[in-house]
């Protein structure tokens, strides 16, 4: 399922061809530092000497029982080995960090072998031996090396991180940068790789716990050092352009980008049901349609047809004031998407990106930032991100009130979210919640694809149903004249409130529509409306055209105004299971037409939660300015009293 059409496999028998090696280097070999230096607090029996090994003691006179040590400044065995030296023997644990380095060394010298042919580098290493390198080409012959060693060292971080993620423990390590990067070839870059871990292992792993966190966080740190690197280096076009499967491992080598297991995350939230959101019906529908649309997503062709033919909700946010519905909202899309994907087999991953992620440490927050981004877009599994009150977790540019953390964790989502190197694959999304988003960096905010007003129960209709939800069984008080959850019926509610924005709600906007309309009549062709978007950013320069393709991508999502069936979630057979091509193709005879109607409601949909977030965010900045003047007048006076 989660193998790509166009992955080269990586024959076993080839990985296997390196393991002699790969367990030589675990063994043992000399190593002196060029860049890095040896950690001061290793142990000084571990230090980038021999490392020692524990012995075993027997009460056999005469029998030797010490385990003979490869000779050479690092002994990765060995060090592991000791990270609890009171055990004789090696832990379960242990050796399966020493059989996931083992088995990463020999992938990633596979893999590097494969590109050398490739690009030419193994013709000119056998020149290089024979001692017919023509001179002229000496220059790319140590280009090819270098981009060798980027390789090597990108893979072995990269499966070394993806074997041991199904192991990692609680516990977390700072390893701080990889310093000891060398480029001269595959082989001296994986001595330099090897000597910097033995140096971490020996600082923090105190136990198996903490080994497996070293080996883990030091993979996280070789990956993204290489990858810079790789940034500006020659030579990797073939590397970048190509990508390698492991069927044993289910691991995928994919250019410069982690791979990750496409496991499920364990859900403990409280699901709900979609009658058990009371109002908020244009968020509760577009939430349900969002749900399904998910399930579209091809895992062969890494490609959902919605993403394709437009109308895929990549990022969205739901405001409203607090108490209107929020987390319920939340929770019946989580809860949506995991039965579905419970019955198709297919794994979800849900993840709140929570003010537990911003760090006092430097960069830190940047870093739980995007490992929450990369653990949602993986391609291999169905994701739904959720960032809870946004306004708190990422900073506002220019407000002195934003720690240095929140501002990282804004960059970063700024970056992911319609960055030049964002993908919209169609199989995640990420929803953004704030009982403020006026606080929210308008350029993030402006990222939101579409917005959910979640405004909670309106009617009278729907203060009785919330009351009847809430209220349980457990009492005998009569129901009175009312249908329940009638007034909760999805699409007549939702269609009266789309109606609703025929006209905008927000004073400033009707005002500007007025004034259009007034001027050019009926706004019922594109360049009418297009007069209208203009009179928008006159009046509200933050308009832009980024909220253009905002408000556009609305109107394709109304075009595909439809819910996939039920039954086709409930059998897989049914669509989810068919072909990329059958799926789309059974997803455009569902489209509707777009219509005059629908653009100027979007229009007015979008702009009105501008207009909100500006009329707010501007009554914010001058109630906080006129505490400021407040607070310097009493000072003034109160200085002014004491030297008189």
């Amino acid at each position: 399922m989660s193998q790509t059409s166009d992955a080269m496999e990586l024959r076993e028998e080839d990985i296997a061809g390196h393991v002699a090696i790969a367990q030589s280097l675990l063994e043992g070999f000399d190593h002196a530092p060029r860049i890095g230096t040896a950690r001061s607090g290793a142990p000084a029996e571990r230090s980038s000497g021999i490392v020692t090994r524990r012995r075993f003691r027997s009460t056999t006179p005469g029998l030797v029982t010490q385990r003979r040590v490869a000779s050479g400044a690092v002994t990765l065995i060995g060090r592991v080995e000791g990270a609890d030296s009171d055990d004789a023997l090696m832990s379960p644990m242990q050796a399966t960090v020493l059989h996931a380095l083992r088995r990463a060394i020999a992938i990633a010298v596979a893999v590097a072998e494969n590109v050398a042919e490739q690009s030419g580098l193994g013709d000119l290493k056998r020149s290089n031996l024979d001692g017919s390198l023509p001179a002229a080409r000496k220059t790319e012959f140590s280009e090819l090396l270098a981009a060798e060693s980027l390789v090597t060292l990108y893979v072995f971080g990269n499966a070394t991180a993806y074997l041991l993620s199904s192991h990692l423990p609680e516990v977390s390590v700072e390893v701080g940068e990889v310093e000891e990067v060398l480029l001269d070839n595959g082989q001296t870059a994986l001595h330099g790789a090897l000597w910097e871990l033995d140096q971490d292992i020996g600082a923090h792993g105190s136990d198996d716990a903490h080994v497996v966190a070293t080996v883990a966080a030091f993979a996280e740190q070789l990956m993204e050092k290489v990858a810079l690197r790789a940034q500006e280096a020659p030579r990797l076009e073939g590397f970048k352009n190509a990508s390698w499967r492991v069927e044993a491992d289910d691991f995928i080598v994919a250019g410069f980008s982690p791979a990750s297991k496409a496991k499920s995350t364990k859900l403990t939230m409280t699901f709900k049901k979609p009658n058990e959101v009371v109002g908020n019906h244009i968020a509760k529908y577009q939430a349900m349609k969002l749900a399904k649309m998910l399930m579209a997503y091809d895992f062969d062709r890494r490609l959902n047809p919605f993403a394709e033919l437009g109308g895929f909700i990549f990022t969205f946010m739901g405001d409203g004031a607090p108490g209107t519905g929020k987390t319920t909202l939340i929770q019946m899309m989580a809860g949506l998407i995991s039965e579905y994907c419970g019955n198709a087999g297919y794994p979800f991953r849900y993840q709140n990106l929570s003010t537990d992620n911003i760090d006092s440490y430097q960069g830190k927050s940047g870093q739980n930032a995007k490992a929450f981004i990369n653990n949602i877009i993986d391609p291999n599994v169905i994701g739904f991100g959720t960032i809870d009150d946004i306004d708190q977790l990422a900073g506002k540019r220019g407000d002195r009130q934003s720690s240095a953390g929140q501002l990282e964790i804004t960059a970063v989502l700024m970056e992911s979210f319609a960055g030049a190197n964002t993908v919209v694959r169609g199989n995640c999304t990420f929803g953004m919640f704030s009982n403020y988003p006026e606080n929210v960096d308008d350029a993030l905010r402006q990222r939101a694809g579409a917005r959910f007003l979640v405004d909670g129960p309106q009617t009278r209709e729907d203060y009785v149903d919330i009351l009847y939800l809430l209220m349980g069984e457990n009492h005998d008080i009569p129901l009175g004249d009312h249908q329940v959850f009638e007034a909760q019926a999805i699409k007549k509610a939702v269609a009266a409130s789309f109606e609703g924005h025929a006209r905008p709600h927000e004073a400033g906007l009707l005002t500007v529509y007025e004034a259009v309309q007034a001027e050019i009549g009926e706004l019922d062709t594109i360049s009418k409306l297009g007069t209208y978007l203009k009179a928008i950013q006159e009046a509200d320069p933050r308009f832009t055209g980024r909220a253009i393709k905002n408000i556009t991508d609305a109107v394709k999502v109304r075009a595909m105004d439809f819910e996939l069936p039920d039954e086709w979630m409930a059998e897989p057979d049914l669509f989810l299971f068919k072909g990329y091509d059958e799926k789309k193709a059974m997803i455009e005879g569902m489209r509707q037409p777009i219509t005059v109607e629908m653009v100027v409601q979007e229009i007015n949909r979008y702009a009105d939660s501008e207009f909100r977030y500006a009329d707010k965010s501007d009554e914010v900045a001058i109630e906080n300015a006129v505490r400021d003047m407040g607070r310097m007048e009493e000072a003034k006076k109160r200085y002014l009293d004491r030297e008189s």
